[in-house]
């Protein structure tokens, strides 16, 4: 490892690791959702390990079911992810205590601290987990990584103290991890500091905007910490506030470790008081502008959503948290989402991660333009940033943001300064469109040829003599090779001057799975080996000594069905809101709730093996409940409530309710613009129930890759 890389057998590698959390997953889900994670470019797995949902009282500890973490790592292993294990002990995750179990939060000890009394029952937590990883976490094992604590900020000798602890009870790994941001203060060389970064965030105030804490991350900048991440608990928990590092002292401020990040907002969860829904480009710019920005690790937080695995296991304002979430749902809006479905950010972050495993270890350092935004109000000039070791390199533009768009760029020509030349790209200026993420190489090296320029994203390298680029929309597909003139070329496969190239049309379709390219638009899986598909009209496979597309044969999605839904109980008025802690709204108690929501009876349809529930509805509060138990629920945020029938614990004959409660027209909750909308043209109280659908998912196809 450097100050700028993470290297694996003495080579630079980018890392990219998406959070799982096992115990809010079936079981029998893992091996699906670890391939699915693994198809779209994941290579590390990262999960807390939430003591709450292990240890009931002292004493006692489970590892069955969902809960066994060895077990875990071993499907992941399977599926040939690595693991990066978050310890804690506290960890947050929108856990009640902080993932501390009640006998811990309740004991007369000083938590998060070198309390004798404390350590005790880290020691026996400690020895419990390192029992059922029996030698799982050691060096040469599938965990790479441990991560002590969470967004612990003044007490670098209680990690010193927590790593000597983890040690002793037999777990180690090759890194130690610690979370960075909010200034915190970490023991020097000890554990490698790591960042995050979200779009938006519900731990805002519902009537604040978007802050600035936000809006800094869609910035070409060399400053990685962020003072807003988990600022509302850090408060309520007695940390003080640090003010950020300047501008461009973050480097130095790394001790020698590279720049990178464990929870890059994958999507967001959503709070009572302020529900924000990043858009897929607002996930996939975010992530993007730190590649331009230096990353050399990419993590999210969350890349698969869940649920709790039983009531009352949420942060709520009722157990000192800031915030009242949703009892069951984590579904985040992550990637994958907690039905399994895969949402808009999952192809474009699925082309980032081929890029980076492709040419992660070619990437250099990144170098700022000459010509900086002026501020955070700045939505003209392009966002832009070089990677590169000064032979050859990329342009990544990230001229996007959520809330507030960027305008078109007008007149783009950059210039790019590599040892010995000054490269001009493209050969006249063009406009670059809002919402542009692209990646294009500068003076690259195939085979034996050089690629000087293209206006097109690099996605892949095929056998190491075919370049994949992807056209970006708006902007012409220019490219420079050799000492030939710029040519402009359309979407295809092309040889010029001794350079093949493939160029698609877009990367949406895009899979990249080890060294084969396939396109698709249903949705694959992979473990390393076998390749499955579903739901897909097509899905073709590049052969590239053949240099054309094999087309497989694949089973057509069906069609989703209409859900009968039979109103056996009207909603009543809701009050304007239901009661505050601070300056935050509550959640309706569960009584407010059973007295004023609405009850559907939802008549289900015959089903096969796996289906989604997809319920469409706008309002405040919804639950879905089998034979009478809440199985999920939902803050309502203007989006589409999918919940699968498998993991929901629905069967033929069971009897399945939905429960929606009225948002008042005088609520004051942070919604979405879209929702903010429906919500305005309620006159009254907004509670409406569009439809109801079932969705009969194809079964996973395993599809010949030989060829």
């Amino acid at each position: 490892m450097t100050d700028r890389s993470v290297l694996r057998d003495g080579v630079p590698t980018v890392p990219v690791s998406g959070e799982i959390h096992f115990s809010r997953l079936p079981r029998e889900r893992w091996g699906e959702r670890l391939r699915q994670m693994r198809a779209n470019g994941v290579t590390l797995a990262s999960a807390y390990v939430l003591w709450l949902h292990h240890s009931p009282e002292r004493g006692i500890a489970h590892f069955d079911g969902a809960r066994d973490v060895a077990a875990f790592i071993d499907e992941c292993s399977a599926v040939g992810l690595e693991v990066v294990l978050r310890i804690g002990p506290w960890a947050h995750g929108e856990a009640r205590n902080g993932g501390f179990p009640d006998w811990v939060a309740d004991a007369d000890v000083e938590h998060r601290s070198d309390d004798p009394r404390y350590l005790e029952l880290v020691e026996e937590w400690f020895a419990q987990l390192a029992a059922n990883l029996d030698g799982r976490a050691r060096p040469g094992g599938p965990v790479i990584a441990i991560q002590l604590e969470n967004e612990l900020y003044d007490r670098p000798g209680h990690l010193l103290t927590l790593k000597r602890m983890a040690r002793e009870a037999g777990m180690a790994a090759p890194l130690w991890t610690a979370t960075a941001w909010g200034g915190a203060q970490l023991p020097p060389g000890e554990v490698m500091p790591l960042f995050g970064g979200y779009g938006d965030g519900f731990w805002a105030d519902p009537e604040d905007g978007w802050d600035p804490s936000f809006r800094a991350h869609y910035f070409p900048s060399h400053t990685w910490d962020d003072p807003g991440v988990g600022a509302d608990v850090r408060a309520s928990q007695g940390f003080s506030a640090v003010d950020p590092a300047p501008e461009g002292s973050d480097l130095a401020l790394l001790g020698g470790f590279p720049p990178a990040t464990c929870e890059l907002g994958g999507g967001m969860a959503t709070a009572y008081h302020r529900r924000p829904v990043l858009s897929g480009r607002d996930v996939a710019a975010l992530a993007q502008m730190k590649i331009g920005n230096g990353s050399a690790w990419q993590g999210y937080y969350m890349y698969v959503g869940g649920r709790n695995p039983a009531p009352g296991m949420q942060e709520t304002q009722a157990t000192g948290y800031p915030n009242d979430m949703t009892e069951w749902s984590y579904d985040f809006h992550a990637p994958i989402g907690q039905s399994g479905d895969l949402h808009e950010s999952a192809a474009l972050l699925r082309a980032q991660h081929a890029f980076l495993a492709a040419f992660g270890h070619r990437l250099g350092t990144s170098s700022l333009p000459d010509a900086q935004v002026t501020g955070l109000d700045d939505t003209h000039t392009l966002r832009w940033a070089l990677r590169s070791d000064g032979v050859e390199g990329f342009c990544i533009i990230t001229h996007h943001q959520p809330h507030v768009p960027v305008t078109t760029a007008t007149g783009v020509q950059l210039r790019v300064r590599l040892d010995g030349e000054t490269v001009v790209v493209p050969s006249a200026p063009i406009d670059v469109p809002a919402g542009t993420m692209a990646r294009w190489p500068i003076g690259l090296r195939v085979g034996g040829t050089r690629l000087r320029w293209a206006t097109a994203s690099a996605l892949t390298l095929l056998e190491d003599e075919l370049l994949v680029l992807c056209a970006d929309s708006g902007v012409p597909v220019e490219v420079a090779v050799g000492d030939e003139a710029p040519r402009v070329i359309e979407a295809g496969l092309h040889e010029i001057a001794g350079l093949s190239l493939l160029v698609l049309g877009d990367a949406a379709q895009a899979w990249v799975l080890g060294h084969d390219l396939w396109l698709s638009d249903g949705e694959l899986l992979w473990d390393g080996e076998r390749v499955e598909v579903r739901d897909a009209t097509f899905a073709r496979r590049f052969d590239v000594s053949a240099r054309t597309w094999v087309d497989l044969p694949v089973s057509s999605p069906r069609s989703p069905v209409a859900v009968g839904a039979r109103l056996i109980r009207a909603g009543r008025k809701a009050p304007a809101d239901h009661g505050f802690g601070g300056a935050r709204h509550r959640a309706p108690s569960c009584a407010a709730f059973d007295e004023l929501a609405a009850v559907y009876a939802l008549g289900m349809p015959a089903w096969t093996g796996d289906a989604v529930l997809d319920i469409d509805w706008a309002g405040d509060v919804g639950q879905l409940r089998v034979d009478g138990e809440t199985v999920d629920d939902r803050f309502w945020d203007g989006t589409r409530w999918s919940i699968s029938l498998r993991d929901a614990g629905i069967h033929p004959g069971s009897t399945v309710t939905l429960h929606l409660l009225e948002l008042s027209g005088d609520s004051t909750v942070w919604l979405p613009a879209d929702a903010q909308v429906r919500r305005r043209g309620a006159v009254e109280g907004l509670l409406i129930l569009d439809r109801v659908s079932l969705r009969q998912r194809g079964e996973w196809e395993r599809v010949d890759t030989a060829g």
